[in-house]
């Protein structure tokens, strides 16, 4: 049970020292310790007046770890909102994130379907894939369109 100031720091530094985490998500599992809601807002905010605590490193932590996994921006900005993170943060880490998203998304497609279309159906399963994982449907027509039908001449 955590019941005092220090055991509930130590524990949210045990919780950061694995990983970075946003204040919402910290906050929850501070909560399912046992902390009172209380006491943990007031650590958290010292954590954060110590630079320990930043959403800042937890959105950008998190972007680079989804975008490995082959989640695209639509995805991953959704994923962020659905932690309590501030919108204008998410918008803003993903627009300064260095990543090619048209690149990721060709590699992903190419791993996974071995860079071929057979046929329209086989094009909208892989459509509707990548759309899954993230992807706008633009960027996912520009990459589709631009294959060939396996087997059809010119």
């Amino acid at each position: 049970m955590l019941d005092t100031p220090v055991s509930i720091r130590r524990a949210a530094m045990n919780l950061l020292a694995r990983r970075e985490h946003g204040y919402v998500e910290l906050s929850r599992k501070l909560r399912q310790r046992g902390a009172e809601a209380e006491m943990i807002d007031v650590e958290l905010q010292r954590l954060m007046d110590d630079g320990l605590l930043s959403e800042q490193r937890y959105v950008e932590s998190y972007i680079r770890s989804r975008a490995n996994t082959g989640r695209g921006p639509m995805r991953i900005r959704e994923e962020l909102t659905q932690r309590g993170l501030a919108r204008e943060l998410v918008e803003c880490a993903l627009a300064g994130a260095d990543i090619d998203w048209q690149a990721q998304m060709q590699d992903l497609w190419q791993r996974r379907f071995s860079g071929q279309v057979t046929d329209l159906k086989d094009k909208a399963k892989q459509s509707r894939f990548l759309a899954q994982r993230g992807y706008a449907a633009e960027e996912i027509r520009y990459l589709l369109d631009g294959q060939r039908f396996q087997g059809v001449d010119d």
